[in-house]
C-alpha cells in the first residue's frame, strides 16, 4: 500500500491505495464519486476525463499515487453553490446529451478546453473534444454547447477556471 493526499473537489483526502490502482477507480471506488464514468479502459473514450492541477485528463490513464499532492476536480465539483457550472448551462440549453454517459468527461473536457482557449473556433472545438466520444449525438449540439459556454462567459468577463 502507498499513502496519498490529494485536493479532490476542495476537500483533502488521505488514503493507503495500491500503487496500481487508476486514479478513476479511486475517484468511484473509494471516494464514491461517480461523474468519471469507465468507459473503455484504453484512453480512447474519454468518459472518465477529469481535471488534475486545472487540465483535462483521462483518468483511466493516470495512477492515483500520481494524483498524490495535486488537485483533482470532477464534475461533482464545478460548482459550490449547486448552480450549474456555465459549461453544464451550456449543454443543457443546447441539448449537448442523449444518453449522459460521455457528458461528465465532455464537460470537463471543455472547461479544460476553454480554460486555455478561451474563444476557440468550431473547428479549435472540433479539434480540442476529438478524445472524448459520444456514442449517441453527431457532435453537432456539442459543439454548439462549447461554443455558447465561451459566449457566455466572454459575455460575462468570466473566465473558464474551476472555481469549485
Amino acid at each position: 500500500m502507498t499513502h496519498i493526499e490529494l485536493t479532490d473537489n476542495d476537500e483533502k483526502r488521505s488514503d493507503d491505495v495500491e500503487p496500481r490502482l487508476l486514479l478513476v477507480h479511486y475517484l468511484r471506488e473509494v471516494l464514491g464519486l461517480r461523474a468519471a464514468n469507465v468507459g473503455c479502459d484504453t484512453t480512447s473514450c474519454g468518459a472518465c476525463t477529469v481535471l488534475l492541477d486545472g487540465r483535462s485528463v483521462k483518468s483511466c490513464t493516470v495512477l492515483a499515487v500520481q494524483a498524490s499532492g495535486r488537485e483533482v476536480t470532477t464534475a461533482e465539483g464545478l460548482s459550490a453553490t449547486g448552480e450549474l457550472h456555465p459549461v453544464q448551462a451550456a449543454f443543457r440549453q443546447n441539448h449537448g446529451l442523449q444518453c449522459g454517459f460521455c457528458t461528465p468527461g465532455m464537460v470537463m473536457a471543455t472547461v479544460g478546453l476553454l480554460a486555455e482557449n478561451p474563444h476557440p473556433t468550431e473547428a479549435e472545438v472540433r479539434e480540442g473534444l476529438e478524445g472524448n466520444l459520444c456514442r449517441c449525438t453527431g457532435y453537432h449540439n456539442i459543439v454548439r454547447a462549447v461554443l455558447t459556454a465561451a459566449e457566455t462567459a466572454a459575455g460575462r468577463g468570466e473566465s473558464h477556471e474551476v472555481t469549485a
